[in-house]
Parts: C-alpha cells; sequence; structure tokens
C-alpha cells in the first residue's frame, strides 16, 4: 500500500498513517504500520533479510495523522524517553459535536491507567482509585451547525486521552461512537487527525518540525 513519507533519514522515518492502519500487531492478525513500513525499506534498499523497525509512539487505528519509526535501536530509545518524558510537542485537528465552552482552554481530567471491558478508558472530573492526572489544551479554529473544528495539544500523553476528555466536556469526536457520538464515519474513521510533531533528532539533538495535511 502507499505510505506518504514525510521524511526520512538513517535514523528515523516520519510518515502520515491513513485511518484504518494498525500501528502495531495486535489480535485481529491485520496488516500494520509496522509491516508496511518494513516492507518499504526492504524494497526501496534492497535489503536480503529483515529491517529494524522500531515503533515508538502510537496512533489509535481509525485515527490518521503523523507517526515517527526509529531504523536503528538507538534512535528508537532515545526517541522513547523523549514521549515518555513529555518532551515531544503534538498537535491534533479533531471535529466534535457541541461547541466547547469556552472556546479556548485546559481540560484537567483523571483518567484509568488502563480500558474496561468495552476498551473505553474512563474519565472523571476528580481522582479515582487508579487514575492519573491528564492534562490538555484546546482552542475551537471554526464551529456551526452544532460541530466545532478544534485545535489540541496533550500535554500529558494517556491511552485515549483526547477522546476521553473531549467526551468528558460532553463534546465527543464526531464517529467516536464508544465516547457517546451519535454520528458514524465510513469505515469506523474517528475525526481525529495528528497534524503536528515537533521532537529533537536522536542523533544531534535538532530541533525537527513535522506537518501532515488533513485527508479528502
Amino acid at each position: 500500500m502507499h505510505l506518504p513519507v514525510i521524511y526520512e533519514d538513517n535514523h528515523l522515518l516520519v510518515v502520515d498513517k491513513p485511518a484504518g492502519l494498525l500501528a502495531q500487531g495486535d489480535h485481529s492478525g491485520d496488516l500494520t504500520l509496522v509491516d508496511v513500513v518494513a516492507a518499504y525499506l526492504k524494497d526501496k534498499y534492497a535489503k536480503p533479510g529483515n529491517v529494524y523497525v522500531g515503533l515508538v509512539h502510537r496512533l489509535d487505528r481509525n485515527v490518521s495523522g503523523i507517526t515517527i519509526l526509529a531504523r536503528t535501536s538507538k534512535a528508537a530509545a532515545r526517541l522513547s524517553t523523549q514521549f515518555r518524558e513529555g518532551l515531544v510537542h503534538k498537535t491534533y485537528l479533531a471535529v466534535v459535536s457541541g461547541e466547547p465552552d469556552p472556546p479556548t482552554g485546559e481540560l484537567v481530567s483523571w483518567l484509568a491507567a488502563a480500558g474496561d471491558g468495552q476498551g473505553i478508558t474512563q474519565a472523571a472530573g476528580v481522582p479515582f482509585a487508579g487514575a492519573k492526572e491528564s492534562l490538555l489544551r484546546y482552542h475551537v479554529v471554526s464551529r456551526g451547525q452544532g460541530f466545532a473544528e478544534v485545535g489540541i495539544e496533550p500535554v500529558t500523553g494517556r491511552r485515549h486521552q483526547i477522546r476521553a476528555q473531549m467526551a468528558l466536556m460532553g463534546c465527543p469526536l464526531v464517529g467516536d461512537v464508544k465516547y457517546g457520538s451519535a454520528w458514524r464515519l465510513p469505515d469506523h474513521r474517528l475525526a481525529l487527525h495528528a497534524a503536528g510533531l515537533k521532537i529533537a533528532h536522536p542523533v544531534g539533538g535538532r530541533v525537527l518540525n513535522f506537518e501532515a495535511p488533513l485527508p479528502g
């Protein structure tokens, strides 16, 4: 399959992941981003054996946008440290039901560390057992007819954080029926796109700033 490459060097590969493609393998056995990237590298560089592909962060299957993969174990370790320590700046674009009020602000919530039996991350406005404090910033880009386009910057990196926190606010992502959306999109798509990412290069440390245009 065709995979838009945003940036590539000897240490890392940055791609625009399409919605519907798994980041890494699960019980379904479906094709994954790691599979596609490994095949791309083997073909491009005529590698006879296996190639290293390190997935250092993930987007949900039905979310599109910027994903970074490491081409060496050293790069993977250094990139993973940046994500773990909150040194990566990420921006998303979403379409939500309703209109966030106020139109610009911060959301502080407490999210469960793992999903429940339905895979839903429980969220609350107050602490509860096993929950972790979660913070994101948002601003409304445009609004109309009961929907809003919202720019989102997650400060922490919790499971389903954007989905759970926007739903808790009363503005679930369009298409996210698991978190209360009344609207379904084709192919189980969520109206969420990883549009921007800024990170330090794992070798040398220069700042890299990537952008991915909205899909059609």
